[in-house]
C-alpha cells in the first residue's frame, strides 16, 4: 500500500485524467450561479458604494444641512454615519438570504457533479 502523498508519487501511479473544471465553468448551471451571484452583488455593491460616497460628499460640502440638529445633540450627520454600520448589516443578511435560497443550492449540485454523484 503506498502512504506517500500524490505529489511524490511518479507520474504513472497519479491519477492520469484530470478535474473537469474547464468544463463546469463553461456548462450552462455555472453560468446561471455566476448570473444569479452578480444579479445580485453587482447592483447592491454600487448602491451602497454610491450611498457611501454621498455620504461623504454631504460631510465634507454641506456642512449646514449635516449639521442640522433633530433631537438634542443628535444631528444628520450622526443618523446618516449610523444609517451606513444599520445598511450594513442589512445588505450581509440579505445576501446571506440570497446565497442560502439562490447560490447554496445551484453550487451543491455542482459539486456534486464534480464529485461523481450527479
Amino acid at each position: 500500500m503506498d502512504t506517500a502523498p500524490a505529489s511524490d508519487r511518479p507520474d504513472d501511479q497519479r491519477q492520469q485524467e484530470p478535474p473537469p473544471y474547464a468544463e463546469v465553468q463553461a456548462s450552462a448551471e455555472f453560468g446561471e450561479l455566476r448570473r444569479a451571484h452578480r444579479s445580485f452583488a453587482f447592483p447592491l455593491t454600487i448602491a451602497f458604494v454610491s450611498w457611501y460616497l454621498l455620504y461623504v460628499l454631504l460631510s465634507n460640502y454641506a456642512d449646514d444641512f449635516m449639521g442640522t440638529k433633530l433631537v438634542g445633540n443628535i444631528n444628520v450627520a450622526l443618523v446618516f454615519g449610523l444609517a451606513q454600520f444599520l445598511t450594513t448589516f442589512l445588505i450581509a443578511w440579505w445576501y446571506s438570504r440570497h446565497a442560502a435560497a439562490k447560490l447554496d443550492p445551484r453550487s451543491a449540485a455542482i459539486k456534486s457533479t464534480l464529485d461523481g454523484g450527479a
